[in-house]
């Protein structure tokens, strides 16, 4: 059981570690004062790396971290050193890929011993207090490492498997491009993920499913670049387009999307995204609302920004921060309210925590609360069983429950009921608010209330997308708020540089590359949506600091890390895939290209090509690792566009010159608005390309240059379409 008195994580900001304050093991943060124990004292450095909402770093800490007995024996052989992977990536990045070279794959709660010199040796994820067919127990582990330790001849073996595991992280993490090869292709990416690709349910694997976002951006670049490449085959690109919208589709439809309150979690345990697993991310739900974005602009799909609403609705509504900055996360696990679920199979009780307990409904509940008429027709269209519709969960961990998913169309069940779609489509919204009212009185699950620059520039990025698209005003000001939140409490003017976090207090951890990076992404992004000259300004000093502490001139990339981040760190390493969070490299071409098409500068562009061609032909045989890098390659190779629109910015034609410039039809091109002759000199300081246009007078005008050779002004929004659809295709 947990201890009376706290350890030494009792003044971390972190939630994650907070959690961990009062386990009787004496746990450290990173840090001298730790680290150097374990070097004084010549003991094996146990570190182990979770987070705040991850429910089997729960599971472990209930389990074994909680235990006296446990404790004893990880005080008395190890220094126990906690680690918030959101806070310290870095760390992270180092421990888990070296855990999955030892072990074949690697997860979180992640468990590592390192030397003294905090080298690993051995690891691993979730160890179970007792013994099961293919797993030890964790006591067993510590037993097991303790007894290596103390004999020399094993434990100078310990030492030099962690020599060989740094020098493997050395080859795999450092990375640099491959001189003999040539950058991976996106048309073999494209036909890798057309072979993994599931025709019935979407997505590019089996059970689990990850919404993959970065791949789903990917193959949406990979159809619109198809105009300005001949190259790419028609046919293909078609295929890229379908794929996608059955994935987000096969999504919007499943329980992995929140029926109730939107929103996405994390993943889905089943082939067909119904079970979920119900940790809900800001990082997935940015990047997610980004993509149902962009499916509706190329699409003009209706559900693809109904979606795109519920989405971007849920973050403002359960995840922002009263001055405007967004909370990391919700977890999967909270308190089962009282009376209201079956008791999991077996049990006589429900547990005090379970996962998906706020999500989770009987049908009897579903019964008690909706009206009987409402009640059959949302069970029909939802497929509400007395015996729960999750059978396909995995682990049996949710019978007798109900997952609120769409189970077939609107129009089967109107056929099915014999009434119309539209009388169907307003049962099932009225069922929803009134569960959703309904729901609103369970505990919540925990709220991990840091805010991380990094995540939050995506989240920025994504609403100001949002607003470009759907034309909705509180989705541009959510943006500008979080943004201001971000440069007032996360950035040190003096010095310009951005901090990783905050909590409570102030920040103290030292931004790393993609806390940068995301960050100009979303500084460009506002700046395309209102047009006001200051986030173009801070876009172009963040990203000037992000080279000058993150580049990597010799051969291009970007380092996760400054090289005076933390001196105990084995190594610098950069990302070297796209995963659940783009790579800083991919994000930082894109940020390159695009300032590139606004300034003019081609030193930009130089360290924009280095980036891809060193981040591809790494990943030459797997391309579709790095779908956000392939993005880049994408915007790098399509025709330098530059659009400079001329008129008062409430004037309905300005406005609809606007909305053609942003197509997503037209990939890459660069926008600027001027609506007076000194604002166009004023912006003509960062935008070059804008000194062409001249007052617009009554009439709003647009000008086009294509590759620095610019056209006649045009009046109209056709007018404009045409010469982009001329200047994507030359």
């Amino acid at each position: 059981m947990n201890s009376q008195n706290p350890n030494n994580l009792i003044h971390s900001q972190s939630p994650y570690l907070r959690q961990h304050a009062y386990n009787p093991v004496d746990w450290f943060p990173w840090g001298d004062e730790a680290l150097s124990r374990a070097e004084k004292e010549n003991k094996p450095i146990l570190l182990s790396i979770g987070y705040s909402t991850c429910h089997w770093c729960h599971v472990m800490e209930h389990e074994s971290f909680a235990d006296n007995a446990v404790a004893s024996l990880m005080n008395r052989h190890f220094v126990c050193i906690k680690v918030d992977r959101e806070e310290r990536p870095d760390l992270d990045k180092i421990y888990i890929t070296a855990v999955s070279a030892m072990t074949g794959s690697a997860g979180w709660p992640l468990n590592v011993f390192l030397t003294p010199k905090r080298l690993p040796f051995f690891g691993g994820t979730y160890f179970p207090p007792e013994t099961r067919p293919g797993i030890p127990s964790w006591t067993e582990v510590l037993k097991t490492i303790a007894e290596h330790w103390t004999d020399p001849g094993r434990q100078d073996k310990l030492k030099a498997s962690g020599r060989h595991i740094q020098r493997t992280l050395e080859r795999h993490l450092a990375w640099a491009p491959d001189p003999t090869s040539d950058t991976g292709s996106r048309n073999t990416a494209f036909d890798r993920l057309a072979a993994a690709f599931d025709p019935q349910a979407g997505g590019f694997s089996r059970a689990p499913k990850f919404p993959s976002p970065g791949i789903l951006q990917f193959l949406m670049a990979y159809h619109a670049a198809q105009p300005g490449n001949n190259r790419l085959d028609r046919k293909r690109a078609d295929q890229a387009l379908k794929m996608t919208q059955i994935t987000l589709r096969a999504m919007a439809q499943g329980g992995i999307c929140d029926q109730i309150g939107g929103g996405f979690h994390r993943y889905a345990t089943d082939d067909n995204w119904q079970i979920p697993h119900f940790e809900k991310m800001l990082y997935d739900n940015a990047q997610l609302l980004s993509a149902y974005v962009m499916a509706f602009q190329l699409t003009a799909d209706p559900q693809m920004a109904d979606v795109a609403r519920q989405t971007a609705d849920y973050v403002l509504r359960d995840l922002q921060h009263g001055a405007g900055g967004f909370y990391a996360a919700e977890d999967a696990d909270s308190q089962v309210p009282d009376d209201t679920l079956p008791a999991a199979a077996g049990n006589d009780h429900p547990a005090p925590n379970k996962e998906g307990a706020f999500y989770l409904w009987s049908q009897a509940e579903i019964d008690k609360h909706l009206s009987p008429s409402d009640a059959a027709v949302f069970k029909h269209h939802s497929a509400i069983r007395s015996e729960g519709n999750a059978a396909q969960d995995p682990h049996g961990e949710f019978n007798g429950y109900n997952i609120i998913h769409d189970a077939q169309s609107i129009g089967q069940t109107a056929a099915d009921l014999g009434q119309s779609e539209e009388a169907i489509a307003r049962i099932l919204k009225r069922a929803r608010q009134k569960l959703f009212e309904v729901r609103a009185s369970r505990p919540r699950p925990h709220l991990d209330r840091k805010i991380i620059t990094a995540w939050n520039g995506l989240m920025i990025s994504a609403l100001a997308q949002a607003y470009q698209a759907l034309g909705e005003e509180r989705y541009l000001s959510a943006a500008r708020r979080a943004a201001d939140f971000v440069l007032e409490r996360l950035y040190d003017r003096q010095r310009q540089s951005l901090f990783r976090c905050r909590l409570d207090g102030d920040p103290q951890i030292l931004g790393i590359a993609d806390d940068y990076l995301f960050f100009v992404q979303a500084l460009l992004d506002l700046y395309e949506s209102d047009f006001q000259p200051h986030w173009l300004q801070k876009a172009r000093v963040l990203m000037d600091k992000a080279v000058e502490l993150f580049y990597d001139g010799t051969t291009g990339g970007f380092f996760m890390t400054r090289r005076d981040h933390d001196p105990h760190l084995i190594m610098r390493v950069k990302e070297d895939a796209d995963s659940v969070l783009p790579s800083a490299a991919s994000i930082g071409a894109l940020n390159l290209i695009r300032l590139v098409r606004l300034s003019g500068h081609e030193a930009l562009a130089e360290m924009a090509h280095k980036t891809i061609n060193a981040g591809l032909s790494r990943m030459k045989a797997y391309p579709e690792a790095l779908p956000m890098m392939l993005v880049a390659g994408l915007h790098a190779e399509t025709p330098l566009v530059q659009v400079t629109i001329a008129g008062a910015s409430e004037d309905a034609g300005t406005a609809a010159m606007i909305a053609v410039a942003r197509s997503s039809r037209f990939m890459g091109r660069a926008l600027a608005v001027v609506d007076n002759d000194d604002a166009r000199q004023h912006l003509a300081i960062q935008i070059p390309f804008v000194q062409q246009a001249a007052a617009a007078g009554d009439t709003p005008r647009a000008w086009v240059c294509i590759n620095r050779s610019c056209r006649a002004p045009v009046a109209s929004p056709e007018a404009l379409q045409a010469t982009l659809e001329a200047a994507m295709t030359s």
